[in-house]
């Protein structure tokens, strides 16, 4: 089964990171790629673009509405994810709990679904 980790992390906090500081955090990151690959279980991954380069679409009335910016101001914003090919949940949940921001900030895990 497929499931999705959406990571949330403070993108104010990571612009105000130091450079060593950054390195350790990519340097996290590449290592847990390299084990989801290892490992069989990664489908896909990205990070995403702070955002301020989001634009979020509405039609209303018929009418294609654009918003700059994400949907809603959260203290937490979608910076990136993981599709991981899991047995179960709880396969899935081991594996979140490894993605370097889980200890900073947030991963929801949700499964796919699957259109017959």
């Amino acid at each position: 089964m497929h499931y999705i980790c959406l990571i949330y992390g403070d993108e104010a906090k990571q612009a105000n990171m130091s450079q060593a500081d950054m390195g350790q955090v990519m340097e996290a990151y590449g290592a847990f790629t390299e084990a989801i690959k290892t490992a069989g279980v990664m489908v896909a991954g990205d990070a995403l673009k702070p955002t301020s380069a989001a634009t979020t679409v509405r039609v209303r009335d018929g009418k294609p509405l654009h918003t700059d910016g994400p949907f809603a101001e959260t203290k937490e914003q979608l910076g990136g994810f993981y599709i991981l090919d899991c047995k179960d949940l709880d396969e899935a949940l081991a594996w979140a709990a490894k993605i370097p921001t889980a200890h900073h900030g947030s991963v929801e895990v949700r499964p796919i679904m699957v259109f017959d």
